[in-house]
Order: C-alpha cells, then sequence, then structure tokens
C-alpha cells in the first residue's frame, strides 16, 4: 500500500491552497466595485475555476485513506471525525464560488444595493450573508484542520509525511508526554465507539 499521496494529489492540495488564499486577499470589499464590468467577469471566471479544482480535488483523494501514510491504526472513531471534518471543508469550498456567483448574476440583473436600516433585506442581503457565514466556517475549520496535521506530527503518526514536503517524520514520537496525551485520546475514542455500537444494537 503507498505510504504517500501522489504527486498529482500533494499539487491539487497544495496548489489549492494559493488558490484559497488569493481569493481571500483579492475579495471584493464593497458590491460598487462590480460595477467594473472586467472585475466582475474575472470574479466569474475565477469562481468557476475555483469550483471545478474544488470538484476535482474531492472526486480525486476520495480514492485514498483519510490517514494516508499513518504508521499505526487508527481509531474508527478518528477517522470518522476526520472524515467529518473534510467534508465539511468541502462544502465549504463548494458554496463559497457558488454563492459568489448567485452574488454576481444578482448584480448583474440590478440588485446593486443592499438594504437600508428602514427596508426589509433583500435577496442580495441573504446570499451575502450566506457567502459571508460560509467563509467564516471555513476559516475555523481550516484552523482546525492545521491544529490536526501539527498534532499529528507531534505524534509522528506519518500522515503529515505523506503530504507535507517538510519536516519529514522517522516514525511514532519517543516522548512520554505525546504517548500518554495519544493514550488518553485513543481511550476517548474507544468509549465513543463502545457506545455507538451499543445504541446500534
Amino acid at each position: 500500500m503507498a505510504r504517500t499521496h501522489t504527486v498529482f494529489g500533494k499539487v491539487l492540495h497544495w496548489g489549492f491552497v494559493i488558490l484559497y488564499l488569493y481569493g481571500i486577499f483579492k475579495q471584493v470589499e464593497d458590491l460598487s466595485q462590480l460595477e467594473n464590468s472586467g472585475l466582475l467577469w474575472f470574479e466569474v471566471a475565477f469562481a468557476l475555476v475555483f469550483l471545478a479544482i474544488v470538484l476535482m480535488r474531492y472526486f480525486y483523494m476520495r480514492q485514498f485513506d483519510t490517514f494516508m501514510g499513518a504508521w499505526e491504526p487508527v481509531p474508527l472513531a478518528h477517522t470518522y471525525l476526520a472524515k467529518g471534518i473534510h467534508l465539511a471543508m468541502y462544502a465549504c469550498f463548494i458554496l463559497l464560488p457558488l454563492t459568489g456567483l448567485m452574488i454576481a448574476g444578482l448584480y448583474n440583473q440590478g440588485y446593486t444595493v443592499n438594504a437600508t436600516p428602514d427596508e426589509q433585506q433583500t435577496v442580495m442581503d441573504v446570499v451575502l450573508g450566506l457567502h459571508g457565514l460560509v467563509a467564516d466556517i471555513s476559516y475555523v475549520l481550516i484552523v482546525v484542520h492545521i491544529a490536526a496535521a501539527l498534532y499529528s506530527r507531534l505524534k509522528g503518526e506519518g500522515v503529515w509525511t505523506s503530504m507535507v514536503p517538510v519536516l519529514k517524520e522517522k516514525g511514532p514520537t519517543s516522548s512520554p508526554l505525546i504517548k500518554r496525551i495519544t493514550a488518553v485520546e485513543n481511550s476517548a475514542y474507544a468509549r465513543f465507539e463502545r457506545f455507538f455500537s451499543s445504541k446500534s444494537k
């Protein structure tokens, strides 16, 4: 079994990171900026490319284990947790360009201003709110993902080495503290598994 992701998988992963960061830094701050038709169509093209790459990454990466490269078996509950976070991230990464395209479409149809405080909420406000909410959730999930990757690196699970080209692991950690924390973590996962397996009977 392969212990590392393919070159194409790594390119998709890190290329998407660059694309996501670019999307954050170049984002439209005010709807009035979309009066520039060149910018409007650039935003549409960027959203379509972003969406295409997210879908390509999802369908390509799903063939690999969540904990690709792990030296030791990963608790089932941990696997489900990680898969859940990954799916939530993909949902955000799909909704971001979709809501962005909706904003561009609404603006092109004449929804050029937000509602004022004494007016009812407009459809543009709803879509803008959803777009902002999805972006905020994606930030939180990315922080969780990075923290989990760093924690995995501390444990020396082997997962970090399968995707990250630096600070490669030599094997499981020899730190007594990290080993104790891992034992407590695995015990918690085992309790969750026993709880849910008893509920399903």
